[in-house]
């Protein structure tokens, strides 16, 4: 077995075996050179602060590709200036080897306009700054929906929910006033429903119920009759009711008239007019009624003692009352003059009673 394996034309093979081998395993690896320019590398130019269109042309001429990436604007740089490298400036790298660039876009990436028509303008205005969006002029327009934002504009157009626009751009926004009061009803009768519908649009009311005759939907259809009546004033948004026929109104008049019975009231003129005055009366204001003060009980006094003393009365006066008393009424007597006077007229008054009270 031994012998047979150091046989000369086993050891023979198996040498241009492995010679095969080896000069496979070297083409291989010099055609990789080759391929790969191995050991040729080229430096990155520095095309920072160039524009796009500079700096993609002179990689071109080295030989190496690009790939351009838009960063956040920023204001400070100027539009598609390069920013930055990769790999750096300096570098060296293989031909054919891919560059990033990194440019300031033309101006802010674009965002889309939220969804905020016919919302409150205090929540819609919050929304439109959060996304980027700066207000321009408010213009108020009448409308039902009083405080809502109505329509959004852009350099003068409107534009819908959804529209990309590029972040800060200024915006123009229309937001609702409130109705107006006491329009003019128009008169459709005679027009078509879908004419109506245009003018009652027009006129900032609304269109209510469509009544047809035969009971289709044909928009062709000749409106007849109306509620309210044309001339009559109403508030914006009010709704208009309509009636319509594939007949003229000339021949529905007896239609025309059992709607009036209905819609149309009927004022009696015969009747004076009623006259309305306003009565002003002054309030009258009664003085408050002071509470009754209570009675303060006085005790009752006993009955006073008295002592009486009489002294015994003079002569002459005793006399005198004897004689005036035995005289008759009508009469009058002089008292006789006192011997003790010189014959002067003397009346001597009685001394007063001495009244003791205990």
């Amino acid at each position: 077995m031994l012998k047979s394996l150091f046989n000369w034309k086993v050891l023979l093979n198996l040498v241009i075996a492995i010679g095969v081998f080896v000069g496979l395993v070297w083409l291989t690896f010099r055609w990789l050179e080759y391929h790969t320019n191995h050991g040729q590398e080229i430096p990155v130019p520095n095309v920072i602060n160039k524009s796009v269109h500079d700096a993609i042309k002179i990689l071109d001429d080295t030989g190496l590709e690009y790939e351009v990436d838009s960063a956040n604007y920023d204001p400070k740089y100027r539009p598609f200036q390069v920013l930055q490298i990769y790999p750096s400036p300096g570098s060296r790298v293989k031909d054919g080897r891919t560059v990033r660039l990194r440019v300031n876009p033309r101006t802010w990436a674009q965002i889309a306009v939220p969804d905020v028509i016919n919302k409150y303008s205090g929540l819609a205005f919050q929304r439109l700054d959060q996304v980027g969006l700066k207000i321009g002029d408010t213009i108020y327009e009448p409308s039902i929906q009083k405080d809502a934002l109505l329509r959004i504009l852009y350099k003068g157009n409107a534009v819908n929910p959804g529209t990309r626009l590029p972040r800060f751009s200024v915006i123009d926004v229309v937001v609702g006033s409130g109705p107006m009061r006491n329009i003019s009803i128009p008169n459709v009768v005679g027009l078509s429903v879908k004419e109506a519908r245009a003018v009652i649009t027009k006129s900032m009311f609304e269109v209510g119920l469509v009544e047809y005759e035969d009971g289709g939907k044909d928009e062709s259809d000749i409106i007849y009759y109306q509620d309210p009546a044309a001339g009559d004033v109403r508030d914006q948004g009010m709704q208009i009711d309509l009636w319509a026929s594939k007949r003229t109104p000339a021949e529905l008049r007896a239609k025309v008239e059992q709607l009036n019975s209905i819609y149309r009231m009927k004022v009696d003129t015969s009747l004076p007019p009623v006259r309305y005055e306003e009565v002003h009366t002054e309030p009258v204001y009664e003085a408050p009624v002071a509470p009754p003060v209570p009675k303060k009980e006085t005790p009752k006094a006993e009955p006073a003692k008295t002592e009486v003393t009489t002294s015994k009365p003079v002569a002459g006066t005793e006399k005198a009352k004897v004689s005036s008393s035995s005289q008759p009424a009508g009469s009058t007597t002089k008292p006789a003059a006192s011997s003790n006077t010189g014959g002067q007229q003397t009346t001597q008054k009685p001394k007063a009673k001495k009244v003791v009270v205990e």
